[in-house]
């Protein structure tokens, strides 16, 4: 059997997997987990361009395409930096905050049907531990949700 992480890189792949396979049967923008990284992240504060590149990782010029992407489609808005004239603030708009509790029921339906196939309560136990482990490794300072390359 395979290590445990790589278990949990594995069931994140799929699931994540299904997830987009459904917003694509549902017709939405051709959103990718990049974008569903700048959405949690800009659900707890407006970022710059720069700020959502050290997020994810990726060069300003990528960050500014992914944006630009979000922006087109309705789910951010970018606005004028008010101390730097070359920066702007990118924040949800409705539409994008509508989009994160769609996207927290699509997450909520993907681990029913896990539970389906392990049991109700593997899954709880598998939270428990997960949540456990996370505050063993970094205390209260939670990291956010970010990518890993």
């Amino acid at each position: 059997m395979e290590p445990v992480p790589m278990l949990l890189a594995m069931t994140y792949r799929a699931m994540g997997d299904q997830f987009h396979d459904r917003l694509r049967q549902i017709g939405l923008e051709p959103l990718r987990p990049a974008h569903g990284y700048v959405f949690r992240f800009l659900a707890r504060r407006r970022a710059t361009t720069v700020d959502i590149g050290g997020h994810l990782g990726v060069t300003k010029q990528a960050a500014a395409k992914i944006v630009a992407e979000l922006d087109e489609w309705g789910y951010v808005l970018r606005e004028p930096h008010p101390t730097d004239k070359r920066a702007q603030y990118v924040t949800l708009t409705t539409k994008g905050r509508d989009y994160l509790k769609f996207a927290d029921n699509l997450w909520t339906d993907l681990e029913n049907e896990m539970a389906e196939a392990i049991g109700q309560d593997t899954v709880a136990t598998i939270k428990a531990g997960l949540a456990a482990y996370l505050q063993h490794a970094h205390g209260e300072d939670q990291p956010g949700l970010r990518p890993v390359w």
